[in-house]
């Protein structure tokens, strides 16, 4: 189940920003949101749109360093 978050969390990353996307998301931020995308967006787990869009909704909830990868992503 990890490697299929971190593979949703790419690509919610990847979709975040034109300009960002096509450097695809560090090990650093898909670490930082791991935990997140996890307790969160679950449900939305090879859905990258959705993830991307729960990530966002649950912005206040995230951890700080999630959340400020969401924001550079362009959420």
């Amino acid at each position: 189940m990890n490697r299929s978050l971190l593979l949703a969390f790419a690509l919610v990353v990847a979709n975040g920003s034109a300009a960002l996307a096509q450097s695809g998301p560090s090990s650093d931020e898909r670490a930082a949101c791991r935990s997140d995308a996890g307790k969160f967006c679950s449900s939305f787990v090879g859905k990258p749109a959705q993830m991307n869009g729960c990530l966002r909704d649950n912005k206040a909830k995230l951890s700080e360093n999630c959340r400020k990868v969401v924001e550079a992503r362009g959420g």
